[in-house]
């Protein structure tokens, strides 16, 4: 890039700053730590809007004894049984299959990455699942104990089965992610991860350490899925994975699909479509539209310079942008933006408290070999490291990949503002690929289950695309069985089909 290049992006990225400020100052708020779209404040209401309030923001700790305190880049990793679990079959650690580990990441200071893995209830040759929750900054037992893992959490913090648990279809991975994130921690602040490029080589070198310690698992097929800022990290993570197989880096790993879920991948189309999915769900008014469109060309102008790479356009970026969304949040009130159906009660959207609870008692952190290691729900340092990664394109290395037939899913609850099915629909459909064209003239097809259409779908080659009924950001969660069923089919070939039943729970142990 020439220096005229460079002055005229400068430029550029000040012009867009100047207007966000303009803007800000024109509806009497500054940029500071408390500006509500700044990265601070930002991380700090998401945290309180999932009422999460963790002791440490990040954990960043001192290295002691016990299943943590391997030196060596190796899996250090238990079979257990949560204590509070309600098993009417009384099964044995041994019956279960339920592990939990740390991995001391090979290319890190001094990070351990914690994860959890269990056996499937059907067939130890169901494909191998990795599940990443987003954020950035927030743990996988989010969905472990809320929407896909083999648990669902009482009120009086017993654990029951979850009928409709991934690992009724898969081996199952959760893993938190990126480091400082639920319990994975260092002791070295430099082990923060700020790009995809940090965060996908984590992941892979924890794959091969995983596959490694479980060779029976090698040859099953795997597959990497996740939801809302995992939007980033799946793409990623699935490039780095396939480049690891092409150059014949380690142990093969058998990657067939990634499936992303309500995820932000491609921000500049996604940001478009905010005030779209605003107006056409009645949030906003065709003059709110109005105005609140008159601030994406600073939008769009940042997000272009972002590109793939991360540049300081990607801050200016985030702050334009997010005037979009906190916009349409201010006009319509105490909406929950994760599903729009409901209301935010107080300044809390979901209470994921007993999670909270159960996962710092010490019978459990027991139980897990962790120690005394404070449990992250959502790191805000984590979050606010990640702020240069947010706004950049995923969607350029995708195209590649489905050339080299990996499949690819986007799914997308109906009610979802955040990472709306709208913005989803509309950057899978103007993804360039040798298939574009048949894909956009795919017809819509019903998906159903149990005779009842649970959303529309539509495909081609290794490209699909699911609009999920009655779900909003998490569709594990608000319908379970559909995406059980989705799961299933996805990965035994095709969505149109149905798919048999889970057995009853009992009968599996």
């Amino acid at each position: 890039m020439n220096h005229s290049t460079i002055m005229e992006d400068l430029m550029l990225v000040l012009t867009v700053l100047f207007l966000f400020t303009s803007i800000a100052s024109s509806s009497t708020t500054t940029i500071s730590l408390e500006n509500p779209t700044s990265p601070s404040t930002l991380a700090k209401k998401l945290i309180s809007n999932f009422n999460l309030f963790p002791d440490r923001s990040v954990n960043i700790v001192e290295e002691v004894d016990g299943l943590r305190s391997s030196t060596e880049n190796k899996l250090v990793e238990k079979r257990f049984k949560f204590p509070n679990f309600v098993d009417p079959k009384g099964a044995s650690i041994d019956d279960l299959g339920h592990h939990a580990g740390y991995y001391k990441i090979e290319h890190s200071h001094a990070a351990r990455m914690f994860y959890f893995f269990f056996e499937s209830r059907g067939r130890k040759t169901d494909p191998v699942v990795i599940w990443l929750t987003g954020g950035p900054g927030c743990s996988s037992e989010l969905a472990l104990f809320y929407e896909n893992g083999p648990f669902k959490i009482e009120k009086n913090s017993s654990l029951v089965w979850n009928e409709y648990g991934w690992d009724q279809a898969s081996n199952l991975l959760f893993v938190d992610q990126p480091t400082g994130t639920g319990f994975s921690y260092s002791s070295d602040k430099r082990d923060i991860r700020h790009n995809e490029q940090g965060v996908s080589d984590d992941l892979y070198d924890f794959l091969q350490a995983f596959f490694k310690e479980h060779p029976e698992f090698v040859k099953n097929e795997f597959y990497i899925t996740g939801e809302s800022y995992a939007g980033h990290y799946i793409p990623a993570f699935a490039a780095r994975v396939h480049e690891g197989n092409k150059a014949k880096e380690g142990i093969h790993i058998n990657l067939k699909g990634f499936a992303i879920g309500n995820g932000l991948t491609d921000p500049l189309v996604q940001y478009k479509a905010y005030t779209d999915y605003a107006l056409d769900m009645e949030l906003i008014k065709e003059s709110d539209y109005k105005n609140i469109n008159k601030r994406l060309p600073e939008c769009e102008t940042a997000i272009k310079l972002c590109g793939t790479d991360g540049t300081t356009a990607c801050m200016a970026a985030y702050m334009a942008c997010n005037t979009i969304f906190s916009s349409i949040k201010a006009i319509a009130g105490n909406i929950n933006h994760y599903d729009i159906r409901k209301q935010c009660e107080g300044s809390l959207c979901y209470d994921f408290s007993d999670m909270e609870n159960l996962l710092s008692k010490k019978s459990v952190k027991d139980a897990l070999g962790v120690g005394d290691i404070d449990f992250v729900s959502c790191s805000p340092v984590v979050y606010q490291a990640m702020i240069m990664d947010w706004m950049r394109n995923l969607e350029a290395g995708i195209p590649h990949l489905l050339e080299d037939g990996i499949k690819l899913l986007v799914y997308a609850g109906e009610y979802d503002l955040i990472c709306n099915w709208l913005g989803n629909s509309r950057w899978v459909h103007a993804m360039e690929w040798s298939g574009q064209k048949e894909f956009v003239a795919s017809p819509d097809v019903s998906f159903e289950v149990d005779g009842s259409e649970a959303g529309l779908f539509k495909t081609h080659g290794p490209l699909s695309f699911l609009k999920v009924h009655d779900a909003g950001h998490m569709v594990p969660m608000d319908q379970p069985k559909a995406a059980l069923s989705m799961l299933k089919r996805w990965t035994s070939g095709s969505l149109s089909e149905s798919a048999a039943e889970p057995e009853p729970i009992v009968s599996s142990m």
